[in-house]
């Protein structure tokens, strides 16, 4: 039952239900989500951070695939899996990263959440431009 069914890229705002019905099962009793939002502030900016831009790879999507079906396999439970990340410009508050995760127990279902969301920081070819109300920017690229 293991599954990953849905991993996606988009520059199109990401949609909550959509992930928790990707992962809709009966047989499954919990489930767990994340979602990364855009924040105000960050320890390296001098400013209030006032967007993101997101860009990635192309073959980003695949490896946020390939990320989430290692942290299923890693998990040793049955799994499904919905994960986006955006591209783009983003503003405060906007979700960059939807995850839901459902498993037969809580323990695998959060674990495995967590297992993702650590992989995309990792590993995920994407890179952020962190916009200031300054008017300055910086770029982070993976794990940053």
């Amino acid at each position: 039952m293991n599954d990953v069914r849905l991993a996606a890229m988009s520059d199109e705002p990401l949609d909550l239900d959509a992930h928790l019905a990707a992962v809709e099962d009966h047989r499954l009793g919990a489930v767990t989500t994340f979602i990364g939002r855009v924040r105000d502030n960050d320890p390296d900016a001098t400013t209030p951070v006032v967007g993101l831009d997101y860009s990635s790879h192309p073959d980003a999507e695949a490896t946020l695939r390939r990320l989430a079906e290692e942290a299923v396999a890693g998990s040793g439970a049955p799994a499904l899996v919905a994960v986006s990340h955006r591209t783009g410009r983003l503003d405060v508050g906007d979700a960059a990263v939807i995850i839901a995760v459902a498993s037969e127990h809580r323990a695998e279902a959060f674990d495995v959440c967590r297992a993702v969301i650590e992989a995309i920081k990792r590993d995920l070819p994407v890179w952020k431009r962190q916009l200031e109300s300054d008017g300055s920017s910086s770029w982070k690229g993976i794990g940053g």
